[in-house]
């Protein structure tokens, strides 16, 4: 489309409410001068100079407005993700580059659900990811790999709490059972909870109507079964596993983020995702984690 038409489709996200019609982050203004050479504006009241991307999550970006939504396209067309190095290849850029701004379009989609809810039907479910010990090569110099103290450390839960027709909640735990806490924030008081037969599960049931299913004996009965969250959890798996073959533990709850915005809006067609997704990084600030990242 041109790095003139992409500039003004960024504009039209970054400020929809004047139809792309600069507004200075600074005072609010909305008379600007125009530095075309430069694709920035300055205020005609405070005389600050800004650009689409000023005070947003792509603040600071040296790629193409061409680049920028050509990677935003790959990512969201990728049903079960898309891994950074694939985007270096497809982009022509860094691996570094490619990795830093998968995290900040994650991170910016993670902030459409930030601080809500669910309620009404809700499955939740834990699985775990990460934590591989690779065997020694000698039968000899093996060791059990399930005791606590052969184990990394590294190994997490991702639990999740999906709503019925509605949106999907994740969190990161060591354990399945830390989850019971996260659980019972996030519902809805008034909420019908559904749970597999883990133990830990039981506490949900002094605060919610809950279903259990036991799944070594069904995946459903009398109207108990947790296939949506089995479902989720089978897309974060085969994104971890198919495509990023390795996630560290301290981003893996952005991975799950980007997992369930994948599938909360999976009816979606690739350009009414690309235009949320657009919306979403115009609207978010600059990012405290990924901001210098590779600078630390």
């Amino acid at each position: 489309m041109g790095e003139e038409t992409a500039w003004g489709l960024f504009k039209q996200m970054r400020w929809p409410d004047t139809n792309g019609t600069p507004i200075c982050p600074k005072c609010g203004c909305v008379e600007s001068y125009d530095i075309a050479t430069r694709r920035k504006h300055k205020c005609k009241a405070c005389y600050h100079q800004y650009s689409v991307t000023s005070g947003t999550i792509l603040a600071s970006r040296k790629m193409s407005f061409t680049d920028l939504l050509a990677a935003i396209v790959i990512i969201i067309n990728g049903a079960k993700g898309v891994s950074a190095l694939q985007l270096a290849r497809d982009l022509d850029c860094q691996h570094k580059t490619a990795f830093v701004l998968s995290h900040k379009l994650r991170e910016a989609m993670a902030s459409e659900i930030k601080g809500l809810d669910v309620s009404g039907t809700v499955e939740v479910d834990g699985a775990y990811f990460g934590g591989h010990i690779r065997p020694s090569n000698l039968k000899k110099n093996r060791v059990d790999r399930r005791l606590v103290q052969n184990q990394t450390g590294k190994r997490r839960v991702v639990v999740i709490a999906r709503e019925r027709k509605g949106r999907t909640l994740t969190t990161v735990t060591k354990t399945e059972a830390d989850g019971v806490a996260f659980v019972s924030k996030i519902v809805r008081p008034g909420s019908v909870v559904h749970a597999d037969e883990a133990s830990h599960w039981d506490a949900l049931h002094a605060k919610f109507e809950t279903m259990r299913i036991n799944h070594s004996e069904a995946y459903s009965f009398n109207g108990a079964c947790t296939n949506q969250a089995e479902s989720f959890l089978a897309r974060l798996r085969r994104m971890v596993e198919g495509q990023h073959h390795h996630v560290s533990p301290q981003h893996l709850h952005q991975y799950a983020a980007h997992a369930a915005w994948m599938e909360d809006h999976r009816r979606l067609d690739n350009g009414s995702l690309t235009h949320r997704a657009v919306t979403l990084a115009m609207a978010h600030p600059v990012s405290r984690n990924w901001k210098g990242y590779w600078q630390r």
